[in-house]
């Protein structure tokens, strides 16, 4: 019988709840004493500490679901401050991708802070915290808070879809992520990756398998608007996507590439 490819995908039901028993203990156990050690700390320290716990989750979904992961391009990442777009798919990236070059500002939904230990250990992290109820308000102060996280060599990672979009499905990127970088004058860092196919939103049950995470080489903005970079960030994470699927990738909406922005312009 011919062994499975490392990316086979097989559904864990079993796994996934070992793994999720695993994952509230550990809550308590690992990631509350680890915030109380964090709270004094310098934010690069708190970052090394917290992603203590982000390491042990992906490692015991890897034990308990057979999910594993594949990265490459990690080498693109700058060594100073960078607005960091990926797709969202799940909550996989939004552990992992804290853990690639800390500190990582996250941009996310103001009622994680809300939520008892982890919401806890959010803010000591200083992600920015929008209330996505009042558009206008949200982006000026993600402009505001952003580009003060930069300035003062925190790097922010944005997923410029605004939610969770199911693998196959596609949502045109906001241009806030672009309006930072050009406000703080930083590159943009493209990330793909496939992680719902493994860890699916609505979908308690883990598959197994090798997801697979791709670093693009850094946009300068130099010279662009924000969407150009938009456009740019998107088509190149749209490709990558096209690649390491296993989910055919949609038609719809139209993806414009960005030759046809600087036609316009």
């Amino acid at each position: 019988m011919n062994a499975q490819p490392p990316d086979f995908r097989q559904p864990r039901p079993l796994g996934s709840l070992l793994f999720y028993l695993g994952y509230l203990l550990s809550m308590g156990f690992i990631g509350a004493p680890l915030a109380l050690l964090a709270w004094p700390l310098p934010i690069i320290w708190r970052f090394r500490l917290l992603n203590l716990h982000n390491r042990f989750v992906v490692f015991w979904l890897g034990l308990t679901c057979g999910i594993r992961y594949r990265i490459e391009g990690e080498e693109n990442l700058p060594a100073g401050a960078y607005v960091m777009i990926a797709n969202h798919q799940s909550e996989w990236e939004t552990i992992f991708l804290q853990m690639l070059h800390p500190p990582l500002c996250t941009v996310l939904k103001r009622e994680l802070l809300r939520i008892p230990i982890f919401g806890w250990a959010l803010r000591l992290l200083r992600p920015i915290a929008v209330d996505r109820s009042q558009p206008a308000r949200m982006l000026k102060m993600l402009l505001k808070v952003g580009t003060e996280r930069l300035q003062a060599g925190l790097s922010v990672l944005i997923f410029p879809e605004g939610t969770r979009v199911a693998p196959g499905k596609r949502k045109l990127f906001s241009k806030s992520a672009a309006m930072i970088a050009l406000r703080a004058g930083v590159p943009v860092v493209p990330v793909a990756h496939n992680a719902g196919e493994h860890w699916g939103r609505g979908d308690w049950v883990k598959h197994s398998g090798r997801l697979q995470v791709r670093i693009g080489a850094p946009i300068q903005t130099q010279g662009l608007n924000a969407e150009e970079i938009t456009r740019q960030a998107q088509w190149w994470i749209e490709q990558a996507l096209v690649e390491i699927s296993a989910v055919p990738r949609p038609t719809e909406p139209p993806l414009p590439s960005p030759e046809s922005t600087s036609t316009q312009g």
